[in-house]
C-alpha cells in the first residue's frame, strides 16, 4: 500500500516538472522566435545601427563648373526606452528649444517606436554639431547620425535644381527605399533625376556601452555596408549665362529660356522673380518655403514651363508655314493692308501694301496673317471649316504646340490648342468659321503657350524644321554617358524649304524691322517680335529669336509680362544674352544699363 503511495506521488511530481518544463520551453520559443521585441530591446541595449546616408550627386554646367554640391550636417537621433535620467533642461539648452518642444519630440518619437532609432532633431550644422559632441555622453539614448544637404555656390536656376524635402508617408509605401526622415527630391531635375542623384544607402552596427558611448564597430565591422553615393549630372546649362539673365531680369516678372538648337540642350532657364535656392536647405526651409509661397509676387512659380501666355505676333510665322505648306499662299503672294483702318483686324500701323510674306513678317502685319488664316479655313481641298481647322491644328502639335514637349522638366503644361471639339461646344457644330475663331491668326483668343514652347519653335525654326526635345542633362554620372534626348528627333509637318521663307523674313525684323534697333554687326540675328495682349493689364512683351544665322548656336525666347510692346523690352534682352552667349561680353554698356535699370514689377 505504501509503495503504492510513493509511485502515484512520483508521478505527480514528475509530470508537475515535465508540465513546467514544457511551460518554460514554450515560453522560451515564445520569446525567441514569436516575439521579437525582447531581441531588439536585448540588442539596441549593446548595439546601435547607424544608416549610412550616401551623397547626392553633384551638378556640373556645360563648362564642367560645379554648381550643385553637397554639405556635411547632422541629425540627432534618440532610442525611446534608452532615454534614462537626462538632464532634460540641458538638451533644451544645447538645441536652443523649450522644454514642450523636448516632450512633443519624445512623444513622436516613442510614437513610432519605443526601439528604433528616430530623428530627434534634424539639420545641425557642423558648428553646432561640435559643441554637442562634447557633452552627448550625458545623454544616454540619443546619439548623431551624419548626412549631407545641398549647396549652391552661384545661388542661380532655383526652378532648374529644384528642391529636396522630407518623404510623405505615401512615397514610403510606394518606394520600399525610403523610411521615415529621409529626404526626395520635390521639383526641377532634383525630381526628375531621383534615382541617380539619391545613390545607395548605407549600414553601420557599432557597440555602445552603457554609457551611451561607441565602443567599436560590431564584429569589426563584418555586417557593415558602405553608402554609395548618387550619380552626377552634366547639365547643358551655362551658369555664366544663367547668372546674366537672372540679373538682367530683376525687377520684372516674366521668363528667359535659351536653347542650343543642334542638340536641344537647354543653355538659361529663368523665371522672374526668383530666389536663391540656399532659402530652401536645412532648418530653415519650412519658415522661407512659407514666406516664398505668401508671397504676392509669386516666385516659386515657374513660368517658364507652367506660365501661360498668348503669343501674340511670335506665332504669325506658324500660320505662314501652314499657308505655304497647304498652298493657299506662295512667297509672292501679295495681301492688301490699309493700316489702322483695316477690318475685321487692324493693323497697329501704316506700312507698304500690298506686302508678301517676307515684309509681312518684316512689318508684323495682322490684316496679312489674318487673309492667310482666312485662305486656310476656306480651302475647298477640304469640305468643311472643321476638317480644315483640324489640318491647321495638326500641323501646329508638329511643331510642339497644344503638347508636351518631353522635356527632362517635372510639372510642363501644354498651354491651349483648342481643338474643334471645343468651337463646336462654344458656338454650335457648324455654326462657326474663320472669322468667328480670327484672333487665332494673330496669336491672340483661345491658344497660349508656354515660353519652353516659343523657344523649341524658335530653335525648330533655326534648324530647318526639326528639334530634339528641350533637355537640361546631357550626360549621367560621367560626361560621355549622354541621355537619349538626341535620338528622339521631331520632324515639323512642313517642308524645309517653307521654313526658309520664314528664316528670311525673321532676318528681315531684325535687319529693318521691329528689332532693328538691336542688330549686332558682328553677330547676325533673327527674330520676331510680339506684344501680347491679355485680359490682366498692359501687354506682355515677347521676342523670339536665334544666332548666328549661318550656324544657329542659340535659340532664345523672352516674354516680360505687363511691360509693352516686345521690341522695347523683351527684344533687347534678347539680344544681350546673344551677345554674352556668342562673345562672352556686352558691349553695349548703356543698352545693359538700361535694362538693369528697368523696374516693371509695378506693372
Amino acid at each position: 500500500m505504501a509503495s503504492r503511495i510513493y509511485a502515484d506521488r512520483k508521478i505527480v511530481i514528475v509530470t508537475t516538472f515535465i508540465v513546467i518544463g514544457f511551460i518554460y520551453i514554450l515560453r522560451l520559443f515564445y520569446i525567441q522566435i514569436v516575439d521579437r521585441s525582447y531581441t531588439l530591446s536585448a540588442n539596441n541595449n549593446v548595439l546601435r545601427y547607424v544608416t549610412q546616408f550616401p551623397a547626392r550627386g553633384l551638378i556640373y554646367d556645360r563648362n564642367g563648373k560645379l554648381i550643385v554640391y553637397n554639405e556635411a550636417v547632422y541629425d540627432l537621433m534618440v532610442i525611446p526606452n534608452q532615454v534614462k535620467n537626462i538632464d532634460t533642461a540641458e538638451i533644451c539648452r544645447l538645441l536652443e528649444i523649450e522644454k514642450q518642444g523636448f516632450i512633443d519630440r519624445m512623444k513622436k518619437a516613442r510614437d513610432y517606436s519605443p526601439h528604433l532609432a528616430t530623428a530627434f532633431e534634424k539639420q545641425i550644422s557642423k558648428e553646432t554639431y561640435g559643441y554637442i559632441e562634447e557633452k552627448l555622453y550625458r545623454f544616454q539614448g540619443f546619439f548623431v547620425q551624419p548626412r549631407t544637404l545641398r549647396k549652391y555656390p552661384m545661388a542661380i536656376g532655383a526652378h532648374i535644381m529644384g528642391y529636396i524635402g522630407e518623404v510623405t508617408q505615401k512615397q514610403i509605401e510606394k518606394d520600399p527605399y525610403y523610411r521615415q526622415g529621409d529626404y526626395i527630391g520635390i521639383s526641377g531635375i532634383e525630381r526628375s533625376y531621383e534615382d541617380e542623384l539619391r545613390g545607395v544607402k548605407g549600414l553601420k552596427i557599432r557597440m555602445v556601452d552603457v554609457f551611451n558611448r561607441d565602443v567599436g564597430s560590431f564584429e569589426n565591422g563584418k555586417y557593415d555596408t558602405a553608402a554609395v553615393m548618387g550619380n552626377d549630372l552634366y547639365t547643358g546649362l551655362d551658369a555664366e549665362l544663367q547668372a546674366y539673365g537672372e540679373l538682367l531680369m530683376q525687377n520684372k516678372r516674366g521668363s528667359v529660356v535659351a536653347i542650343e538648337p543642334k542638340t536641344g540642350e537647354i543653355l538659361c532657364f529663368l523665371s522672374s522673380p526668383g530666389y536663391d535656392p540656399n532659402l530652401l536647405v536645412g532648418r530653415v526651409r519650412g519658415k522661407n518655403f512659407d514666406l516664398l509661397n505668401k508671397d504676392p509676387i509669386k516666385p516659386l512659380l515657374n513660368r517658364a514651363i507652367a506660365g501661360t501666355y498668348p503669343p501674340g505676333s511670335t506665332f504669325k510665322m506658324a500660320n505662314d508655314l501652314i499657308g505655304l505648306q497647304e498652298g493657299v499662299i506662295t512667297s509672292a503672294t501679295r495681301f492688301s493692308c490699309q493700316g489702322p483702318g483695316s477690318s475685321p483686324i487692324r493693323c497697329t500701323h501704316n506700312h507698304q501694301s500690298p506686302l508678301d510674306v517676307y515684309t509681312a513678317i518684316q512689318q508684323s502685319c495682322n490684316p496679312f496673317h489674318w487673309q492667310v488664316f482666312r485662305a486656310l479655313m476656306n480651302d475647298q481641298d477640304y469640305g468643311s471649316v472643321k476638317e480644315r481647322y483640324n489640318v491647321w491644328r495638326n500641323h501646329l502639335l508638329s511643331m510642339g504646340f497644344g503638347r508636351s514637349l518631353e522635356s527632362d522638366l517635372p510639372y510642363e503644361v501644354k498651354g491651349i490648342l483648342p481643338t474643334a471639339e471645343f468651337f463646336d461646344k462654344i458656338y454650335g457644330a457648324g455654326h462657326w468659321n474663320a472669322m468667328t475663331v480670327r484672333s487665332l491668326s494673330i496669336g491672340q483668343g483661345e491658344i497660349t503657350v508656354t515660353p519652353l514652347q516659343l523657344v523649341n519653335y524658335s530653335a525648330m525654326v533655326a534648324n530647318r524644321g526639326w528639334f530634339y526635345p528641350p533637355h537640361i542633362v546631357r550626360a549621367l554620372g560621367t560626361e560621355k554617358n549622354l541621355t537619349d534626348f538626341t535620338k528622339k528627333r521631331n520632324i515639323i509637318s512642313i517642308q524645309p524649304e517653307y521654313v526658309d521663307v520664314v528664316r528670311k523674313g525673321m532676318e528681315e525684323v531684325v535687319e529693318m524691322g521691329t528689332a532693328r534697333a538691336y542688330k549686332m554687326d558682328s553677330i547676325p540675328m533673327a527674330g520676331k517680335t510680339g506684344t501680347a495682349d491679355n485680359p490682366h493689364g498692359k501687354p506682355h512683351s515677347v521676342f523670339i529669336g536665334f544666332a548666328p544665322l549661318d550656324n544657329p548656336k542659340i535659340a532664345i525666347c523672352v516674354i516680360v509680362e505687363n511691360a509693352g510692346f516686345g521690341s522695347t523690352y523683351a527684344a533687347p534682352i534678347a539680344s544681350l544674352m546673344i551677345e554674352k552667349y556668342v562673345k562672352r561680353k556686352i558691349t553695349r554698356k548703356d543698352l545693359e544699363d538700361r535694362i538693369l535699370n528697368m523696374n516693371l514689377l509695378n506693372n
